[in-house]
């Protein structure tokens, strides 16, 4: 069909571009000419690109880094919510799809702050029309994706629609190569396709189990670490790979979406920090690629692109994973984003609720109680932060203090559990000692050596009482 041919001419243009590392960062329908052959090209390209590193206000911010309508999330503050990669233009590309397939510009009629805060904040998509043929409608879905890391790269979306274009819709569905939907692969682990189609095994690489998606320590290391001795392979250029594992005789036969490549001994999406630190941005971030030769691509807070170096200018860092509680250190003074503090002036402790490509945490305080117009998250850098737990919280008064940092209502409660407590024990208090002093009375009811009937103690017979006691 010459719409998804459309698609390919594009896909392979910027794929071009690509190869000679520019960025587009403008791709819309507007910018898209025909030739007179009758093939898409791309026109007005790569300005956004120029000014990447110039500084410019605050008004002008988003109309150098592109069209708002066809903007990726990490494109609208990349030093903060980045680093704008390749992928970046995937996102743009997949906006310019929709529209020429509905002929509806994305997030019409929505101002630039609403753009912002749907994109950004709300994490919403543009929507893509059914009926597509499902190579097509996986790659649009792929694009979407608000991790960059997990977005289709150009060769992707190229094979995509090169398959695309000879698929037939047929009896209620799609006939030829295009019309097999991309299959999941075992063990998930939260990883995308298109995430795990970057990592090409080799014979000769060393690997180790990947770990899920968002954990900071491993779980379940079949293969801790071992060498890649032989590859299987299928027509989806996947499949399982033969890994012989230190201890163990024979190889064994693993999936290859469960394993990671390791060179140097980093990974993609390991942390590390900088040996050699740069106050312009933070030293610790998180590996996006490296490759063979120990080049690795690391994003950082702070620089609007990946930064680029060798595997020898890093040393591990400490991973931070979402549902962890941080509170600035101590020494930090100055910090890189707002940070809010208790009423004694110390640094509030909060939990992470989301970690961005670069390392930036974006984290809540459930101990304050806020209201609607106050600032839910806040972002932190995570060169500056410290974990927080019952086991690093000195004394019982920290240990109590890290309790009320799960919720705001932890100290009322605690409150009114106290006073209901006391109530209790003070009523409980009390009627013992109503029941101790009715039991005491009769008894010992003695007044001037005389017992309450008016007999004396000391004589056992009984007399009556004189007349003038009785009217006493």
């Amino acid at each position: 069909m010459v719409f998804y041919r459309y698609g390919a001419d594009l896909a392979q243009g910027i794929m071009d571009l690509h190869a000679k590392d520019i960025f587009i960062l403008n791709l819309k329908p507007f910018n898209f000419l025909l030739n007179e052959n009758d093939r898409a090209v791309l026109g007005d390209f790569g300005i956004p690109y120029v000014f990447l590193g110039v500084a410019l206000t605050n008004t002008e911010m988003t109309r150098r880094l592109g069209t708002p309508n066809y903007m990726a999330p990490e494109q609208w503050e990349p030093e903060i919510r980045g680093p704008i990669s390749f992928e970046t233009d995937s996102w743009g590309f997949g906006c310019s799809i929709v529209e020429m397939l509905t002929g509806i510009l994305p997030w019409s009629g929505k101002s630039v702050d609403e753009m912002y805060k749907l994109v950004v904040k709300k994490e919403e998509k543009p929507h893509i029309p059914s009926g597509l043929p499902p190579a097509v409608e996986n790659v649009l879905i792929g694009c979407f994706e608000y991790d960059f890391r997990s977005r289709p790269i150009m060769a992707d979306i190229l094979h995509a629609f090169k398959s695309s274009q000879n698929a037939v819709y047929q009896d209620g569905g799609w006939m030829g190569p295009g019309s097999r939907m991309i299959r999941e692969k075992p063990g998930g682990s939260g990883y995308t396709e298109w995430f795990l189609a970057k990592d090409h095994l080799q014979v000769g690489d060393m690997v180790r189990s990947r770990k899920s998606r968002g954990s900071c320590n491993p779980e379940n290391m079949d293969v801790p670490e071992g060498t890649v001795v032989g590859l299987e392979r299928d027509t989806d250029q996947d499949g399982f790979v033969l890994v012989r594992v230190h201890g163990i005789h024979d190889p064994i036969r693993v999936h290859v979406s469960t394993l990671e490549r390791v060179t140097f001994g980093l990974a993609a999406g390991d942390w590390v920090r900088l040996k050699t630190e740069d106050r312009k941005h933070s030293p610790v971030g998180v590996i996006h690629s490296i490759t063979r030769d120990g080049t690795v691509a690391v994003a950082v807070i702070g620089l609007e692109t990946l930064w680029m170096g060798n595997y020898s200018e890093f040393q591990m860092a400490k991973p931070y994973c979402v549902g962890q509680f941080i509170r600035l250190k101590s020494n930090v003074f100055s910090p890189r984003f707002d940070w809010p503090r208790k009423r004694g002036g110390e640094w509030a402790t909060g939990r992470i609720c989301q970690v961005l490509p670069n390392g930036c945490l974006a984290v809540k305080f459930p101990g304050r109680l806020t209201f609607s117009d106050e600032t839910s998250s806040f972002l932190a850098d995570p060169a500056e932060v410290e974990l927080v737990s019952f086991n690093t919280c000195p004394g019982m008064v920290k240990k109590y203090q890290h309790l009320e940092d799960f919720h705001w209502t932890v100290r009322p409660l605690l409150i009114a559990l106290g006073l209901f407590t006391s109530m209790k024990f003070g009523l409980f208090v009390g009627r013992k000692i109503g029941r101790s002093k009715n039991k005491k009375g009769p008894n010992h009811a003695v007044q001037n050596g005389q017992n309450a009937d008016g007999s004396t103690a000391g004589n056992t017979a009984w007399r009556p009482p004189k007349v003038t006691n009785i009217f006493r």
